[in-house]
């Protein structure tokens, strides 16, 4: 099969000017909530996309953790490539992709750090396991085998000291200008509703499929 023949269409909902919210933040969760509740793999999965500092985009798949009045939550190395690009340009782009909903959110803003102390509640929330993985991994470094890291690892179990927090490990939030909901439609004439930041209000328009 010709990769150019693979088609579906999308028939399960609609989003009209008339059924969406007002506030894009809960059309977003009641959107999440949905997703929730549908049982779908790895619903918090989103793709970020950030650029180097020469303009070159970069994008991967990283987990949402928390949505509150500023925007979304997500956690990383702070001196890992998508750290060091926040770092030169904190402008960055986020999108959900819900293949069996049949929906998209794309998501434009500033990213910022979040406090030390919400940094440190969601480590120490964490397995055990994943709090020395976080300290052992230097994020996006060359690794020479994959012994090393787990040496690593174990040096840590074994050390006896106590397990803290990294300076350079925890979270930030995306604090959005622009919302774009995406609702699948058949032969292609997909629903997508824009919401745009301005003045402190946010301007909501139908965009063309």
């Amino acid at each position: 099969m010709k990769l150019a023949d693979i088609r579906r269409d999308f028939k399960l909902a609609e989003l009209s000017r008339e059924s969406v919210n007002d506030n894009p933040f809960k059309q977003f969760e009641k959107w999440f909530s949905e997703v929730l509740n549908s049982e779908i793999i790895d619903p918090t999965a989103m793709s970020l996309a950030t650029v180097d500092e020469s303009g070159k985009p970069n994008l991967r798949v990283v987990l949402l953790k928390e949505i509150n009045d500023k925007g979304l939550v997500f956690f990383t190395n702070y001196k890992s490539a998508k750290g060091a690009e926040l770092e030169a340009n904190n402008h960055a782009c986020i999108n959900f992709y819900w293949a069996a909903l049949e929906r998209q959110v794309r998501i434009q803003g500033e990213v910022k750090k979040i406090s030390v102390e919400d940094s440190d509640e969601y480590f120490y929330s964490r397995p055990i396991e994943s709090q020395i993985g976080g300290i052992a991994s230097q994020q996006s470094k060359v690794l020479n085998s994959r012994e090393g890291l787990e040496k690593s690892i174990e040096d840590i179990k074994n050390s006896g000291q106590e397990i803290k927090r990294p300076e350079s490990w925890g979270g930030y939030t995306l604090e959005p200008t622009y919302f774009e909901f995406w609702q699948g439609r058949a032969s292609r004439l997909h629903d997508r509703i824009a919401f745009t930041k301005e003045g402190g209000k946010w301007k909501v328009e139908r965009l063309y499929p």
